[in-house]
């Protein structure tokens, strides 16, 4: 490209600069930048052609065509939730924290075992905070995600903070004791479940 685009920091306008120049300079979001196709500022990250510059960053923004499928994140989630439940209760149970009764009976006429719930409460808590955990960190995604391809980010495309991965995980742990953690994807636009809505976060594919 030609000398066209020009920087804008407050009142000063500073340039003329290329296309390569910009890419050495470490633009960041919310870089203002004037473009040959318009005078009014606009931000790097909403021009299109600076979205592989900022990918090779690890800014993926959130589109219609990155979206992650309702499929890929229920793989996901399956891998990561059994994958903390088969290690959580293995340990347990071979340390002796939680001892399960050999007559256990489901049925509705007797409580659930203290052990069960113990169990369930310890596998609960330490996904949560595994979850929490991996999508606040620059991986932005938990074992299963990274397997499927996916991060979580936010609406400028970058990682979350560590408290807006908790809301958001919150919400998925309160969705599991329902048992519809998936279902309000159906009902969103941008394939968001109820708590991502809340926490204005996404998960989109980097593929």
């Amino acid at each position: 490209m030609n000398d066209e685009y020009y920087l804008v920091e407050g009142e000063e306008k500073k340039g003329p600069y290329t296309y390569h120049e910009l890419t050495q300079m470490d633009l960041d979001i919310h870089t203002e930048l004037i473009t040959p196709l318009s005078d009014q500022p606009q931000y790097a990250s909403e021009l299109p052609e600076f979205i592989d510059y900022f990918e090779a960053q690890g800014i993926y923004f959130p589109t219609m065509d990155n979206l992650a499928s309702l499929g890929k994140r229920l793989s996901a989630f399956i891998i990561d939730y059994f994958g903390i439940y088969i290690i959580v209760s293995n340990i347990a149970v071979r340390t002796g924290l939680v001892v399960l009764p050999l007559d256990i009976d489901y049925s509705f006429r007797k409580p659930v075992p203290t052990s069960m719930l113990i169990m369930s409460a310890s596998v609960v808590t330490i996904f949560l905070l595994y979850k929490t955990i991996c999508e606040a960190t620059n991986l932005k995604g938990t074992v299963g995600k990274t397997i499927f391809k996916l991060i979580v980010v936010d609406i400028y495309g970058q990682r979350l903070s560590l408290p807006r991965s908790l809301l958001r995980n919150l919400g998925v742990v309160l969705s599991l004791t329902i048992w519809i953690p998936f279902i309000s994807v159906f009902f969103s636009e941008h394939r968001q479940a109820w708590y991502d809505s809340l926490a204005k976060t996404y998960v989109i594919t980097t593929v």
